[in-house]
């Protein structure tokens, strides 16, 4: 998610935890804490393209790094004068539910979470909600604010925080269900007009979940569709092929990576001594229509077909 989201809710976690303890200092310091994963962009200008795909939401989101980290702040707590009363236990788990929540709520999104690094670099996500969507935010912050007032109705101020952190997390859930009917959706309109697919993948694009891109995998490439809830049209698919035999004769672990980054949804296009690459898991924002041709997105990634297929950089339509 957005790093606003991100520390809004370590800062809704921090007064859960700790508010009592501690008072609004914990709304800051779970705020921050809440942000610590993120760091790991400060790498990404001394790593190659390549390196960078697996970096961002790598290690630094992993469940070990959640776990490691978590001692570590309790342990720091442990020596500051505002904390230092507070139990080692009950410091590290709220170190630990801050840092843990982060990546968990990533994994809700598109890009994906490498959250058992070192053991496995399967990339968890779920796919079913948008990086920005204010109708996850809103109930958080809201009921965070109101928690922090000093006058008004006092049950409400008691418990607004935890309303907030429920109402939110109830919306979350809801997106999986919303994504389960959207496939459902997705796999009777690929059935119906006699499309044999082997998977599919969709999408939530914009606020609420209500609009959604959707993908069925052939042998050979992927049909891409739109479904909206406002909208109940007949989904129209528009097909795109792999172009697995552009990537034959390139270096196998650049390939390896860009097909496990997008999970077997890309289209490959050669443009003069350059293959673009467009990587429909992280990346659908509705056909681009370029005049000779349609490319499915408008973002992609440029590999250097003189140099092995080595990635150099990425581009927009």
């Amino acid at each position: 998610m957005d790093s606003i989201t991100q520390a809004v809710l370590g800062a809704a976690i921090g007064k859960a935890c700790l508010g009592k303890k501690i008072g609004n200092k914990s709304i800051f310091i779970g705020a921050a804490i809440a942000t610590l994963p993120d760091l790991d962009i400060i790498a990404l200008p001394f790593l190659d393209p390549l390196e960078r795909l697996s970096m961002h939401r790598g290690f630094s989101h992993s469940i070990l790094f959640s776990l490691l980290l978590a001692i570590i702040l309790a342990y720091l707590f442990r020596r500051m004068k505002f904390s230092k009363d507070i139990k080692f236990f009950q410091l590290a788990v709220f170190s630990w539910l801050t840092l843990i929540t982060h990546m968990l709520l990533d994994g809700f999104t598109s890009y994906g979470t490498l959250l058992f690094l070192p053991f496995s670099d399967i990339r968890f996500g779920f796919d079913s909600i948008n990086v920005v969507d204010p109708v996850y935010t809103l109930p958080l912050l809201i009921g965070l604010l109101i928690s922090t007032m000093k006058k008004g109705n006092l049950m409400l101020i008691k418990y607004a925080n935890l309303i907030g952190i429920v109402l939110s997390s109830v919306y979350l859930v809801a997106t999986l269900l919303i994504k389960q009917n959207v496939n459902q959706k997705f796999a009777e309109a690929l059935t119906d007009q006699n499309i044999q697919y082997t998977k599919i993948h969709s999408q939530p694009v914009g606020i609420a979940s209500l609009r959604w891109y959707g993908l069925g995998r052939t042998q050979n490439g992927f049909f891409m569709g739109d479904y909206s809830y406002s909208v109940q049209d007949e989904i129209k698919f528009t097909f795109f092929t792999s172009e697995d035999t552009l990537l034959m004769g390139l270096d196998e672990y650049t390939v390896d990576r860009m097909k496990w980054f997008a999970k077997d949804f890309y289209h490959v296009v050669a443009q003069g001594d350059s293959l673009l690459f467009y990587n429909m898991q992280v990346d659908m924002q509705g056909i681009h229509d370029l005049g000779q041709r349609k490319a499915p997105t408008r973002g992609y990634f440029i590999l250097d077909n003189n140099k092995g297929g080595k990635l150099i950089s990425s581009g927009r339509h």
